[in-house]
Formats: structure tokens, C-alpha cells, sequence
């Protein structure tokens, strides 16, 4: 079996364990898993900016640091975009008696 096909299989096998798992999470903790996706999409920034730093001229690590860094920056904005709005829901409103004094 070459390196490839025992990633993909690697791939494959985490994708459907973490469907399994992440469909399994009860509603109340959504944002603590949220905030520990972002954790682990800050450390892929991390080591995608590395990757890039120490591709030199090897367009193919360029690309791929290039493509990890696009996917974890996007996921860990869009966490923070969620988790605000969902920590907004439970926020209280100011009450229409102070407002009038």
C-alpha cells in the first residue's frame, strides 16, 4: 500500500468518525466545540504559515500551505462570526424603563 492511499484511507476514516461523533453533541455544546475547533484551526494557521516560510521555491508546498491556510482561516472567522451571534442570543436587552429617565 503506498503513502497515499494509507492517507486517504486515514482521511476517510476521521471524516466518518468525526461525523459520527459531531452529530452526537447535544445542542447545549455546540459553542465550547466551537471554540475548540477554532484552537485547532489556529494551530493549522500556524503550521501552514510555516509550511509557506519553508517551501522556498517549491510550488507545491506553496500551494498547499497556500490552500490549509485559505480553509483554517476561513473556519476559524466563521467561528467567531457564530459563536458572537450565538453568545448574543443569551445576552440581556436594556429594559424601556431605563431608557426613558
Amino acid at each position: 500500500m503506498s503513502f497515499f492511499t494509507e492517507a486517504l484511507w486515514v482521511l476517510l476514516l476521521g471524516s466518518l468518525l468525526g461525523l459520527e461523533l459531531i452529530g452526537k453533541v447535544p445542542p447545549t455544546l455546540h459553542t465550547p466545540l466551537m471554540s475548540g475547533a477554532n484552537a485547532i484551526s489556529g494551530i493549522t494557521m500556524l503550521a501552514a504559515l510555516t509550511l509557506i516560510i519553508k517551501a522556498g521555491n517549491n510550488d507545491t508546498l506553496l500551494i498547499i500551505g497556500s490552500i490549509a491556510l485559505g480553509f483554517a482561516l476561513f473556519n476559524v472567522i466563521g467561528g467567531f462570526l457564530v459563536t458572537d451571534r450565538m453568545l448574543a442570543m443569551f445576552s440581556r436587552k436594556p429594559s424601556k424603563k431605563n431608557n426613558n429617565r
